[in-house]
């Protein structure tokens, strides 16, 4: 099978909290693929934790920093106006596929000018085939890419929060005109199917996100009062359910101290939160940090809490997972996929306070619990979690796909052929 020249694009590439896209990129490259990086907008530096992502965003493409120069814009469009009748239609598609509103009609036109740009240095580099994250913005860019050029497309759909607002993204009209859809879970799967015409669920794929398990391990020093909290500082993800749990169980577990590594709109609040209970000395916020500090991090905790309100299968939970750490979480969407309650972790309905500090509770209290738990959850992710395995799973998809060739039959697990 031919190997073919991608092209990753996101919105914003790398990012602190989107490690698992740069980790899907090196093990592209580690089975013998191109990969060149583009991304819409620059990262900020907050978001550039550490050497490697510093040293990958230095070698990707900025979409909008080509833009901005009016003679590589112009240029890369009149290149597509020699197929004027391709340019038009990709430009109504444009059109078309817009949020209702002025201000719909321009983004999307804006996207309409960035495509030209991209497809053109996509041409340039002799790039096969442009896949896509996240579903929102950048991937209206890589549909017109696809509309303007030969240039074959796909995307990754995440969710929670792309199934929010399915038309106005038109999810819908990216499955239908992509070569196939990576699904992250039978959840996400299963949300896309409602709004993809039925002709095109063949398409669409269950991929995993993944981790490398070799690079966590636990440390036999665990105190067995630790707990760890890793992810945006944001409402969505539940932090004051935690703050209360942590602050209930003060008594019980006189040791118990909560670190959270991340950063986001609602830290300040937090922090105040976290004064006014009177719980500085428990809660520690360490803001972003790299996949190794965060490797480092799940090494010595002993429970990792994630009392999310939404989310698609959290990268996060199998790193802790693969670190053997028992974890704690919500019931919702696709983790249930990723957590088996009572075998690698515990399950509690979000928003509740109250179970949720039982069960931190009770794997708190019991050492041998918290063993089981974290041997199992190790044993799922090396199995299915992997993310060498799955990106050679998406490598087969990209290279099968390619020039309409023969197509690969689904998962097993995935039920329609």
């Amino acid at each position: 099978m031919t190997l073919q020249k991608i092209a990753y694009l996101t919105g914003e590439y790398p990012r602190a909290s989107d490690t698992f896209i740069q980790r899907e990129v090196a093990n592209l490259r580690a089975l013998g693929h191109e990969v060149l990086t583009c991304s819409i907008r620059t990262t900020g530096s907050e978001h550039l934790v550490g050497p490697e992502q510093r040293e990958e965003h230095k070698r990707t493409f900025k979409v909008l920093d080509a833009v901005r120069n009016p003679v590589t814009t112009i240029k890369a469009h009149i290149r597509w106006m020699k197929s004027p009748g391709r340019y038009l239609s990709a430009l109504a598609l444009a059109w078309q596929t817009a949020p209702k509103g002025v201000k719909g009609r321009l983004y999307n036109l804006i996207y309409f000018i960035e495509a030209g740009v991209l497809a053109s240095k996509l041409a340039d580099e002799e790039v096969t085939h442009l896949h896509n994250h996240i579903a929102k913005a950048s991937c209206t860019v890589a549909m017109l890419v696809g509309a303007l050029s030969d240039i074959r497309w796909s995307f990754t759909i995440h969710g929670p929060d792309i199934f929010f607002e399915p038309h106005h993204w038109r999810i819908d009209e990216k499955a239908a005109r992509a070569s196939f859809v990576a699904c992250i879970s039978h959840f996400c799967r299963s949300q896309l199917m409602c709004f993809a015409d039925q002709q095109h669920w063949s398409k669409l794929h269950l991929v995993h996100c993944g981790v490398d398990p070799s690079r966590y391990a636990p440390d036999s020093n665990r105190s067995g009062s630790t707990a760890l909290f890793v992810g945006r500082l944001a409402d969505v993800k539940g932090v004051p359910v935690l703050i209360e749990a942590v602050s209930q169980l003060s008594g019980k577990h006189p040791d118990l101290t909560l670190r959270l590594v991340g950063d986001g709109p609602d830290r300040a609040t937090l922090e105040a939160e976290v004064v006014r209970r009177g719980l500085q000395d428990r809660v520690h916020f360490l803001g972003y940090r790299s996949q190794t500090e965060v490797a480092a991090e799940l090494s010595r905790t002993d429970v990792f809490v994630l009392p999310s309100f939404a989310e698609g299968v959290p990268v996060v939970l199998m790193e802790a997972m693969a670190a053997q750490v028992p974890v704690l979480t919500t019931r919702i969407a696709g983790i249930p996929e990723l957590v088996e309650d009572g075998v690698s972790g515990r399950l509690v309905p979000p928003g509740d306070v109250t179970a949720f500090a039982e069960a931190l509770d009770a794997l708190l209290s019991d050492g041998a619990l918290r063993v089981r738990y974290g041997t199992s959850g190790r044993a799922r992710v090396v199995a299915e979690y992997d993310a060498a395995q799955e990106a050679r799973w998406l490598s087969e998809l990209i290279c099968s796909y390619a020039n309409d060739g023969p197509k690969p039959g689904l998962r097993p697990s995935e039920g329609l052929s």
